[in-house]
């Protein structure tokens, strides 16, 4: 499988496994290949519609959520989705 193959698949999936949460803003965010792993780490980032941040300077902001979807690069199988934690500080 290729990079542009695992990317494809890891949005079509996190597209249907959210499809219920009616989320927006589905985007690649990275990709990485884990050799000893033999797979596809592809982090997606999405926005839920509830997660609208309110504030003078945020109105009708959204904020994200990112998963990364491992993939098994000899049988395209999803691995796992996890939680990419992202860092606040500034």
């Amino acid at each position: 499988m290729n990079v542009k193959e695992a990317v494809k698949l890891a949005m079509q999936y996190v597209a249907d496994l959210f499809e219920e949460e009616k989320i927006e803003n589905l985007g690649l965010e990275e990709v990485e290949f884990d050799e000893p792993e033999n797979a596809w780490h592809v982090t997606i980032g999405f926005s839920r519609p509830w997660d609208r941040l309110s504030g003078i300077s945020l109105r009708n902001t959204l904020s994200r959520s990112y998963k990364v979807v491992a993939i098994n690069d000899g049988t395209a199988k999803i691995l796992s989705v996890k939680n990419r934690e992202v860092s606040t500080a500034a």
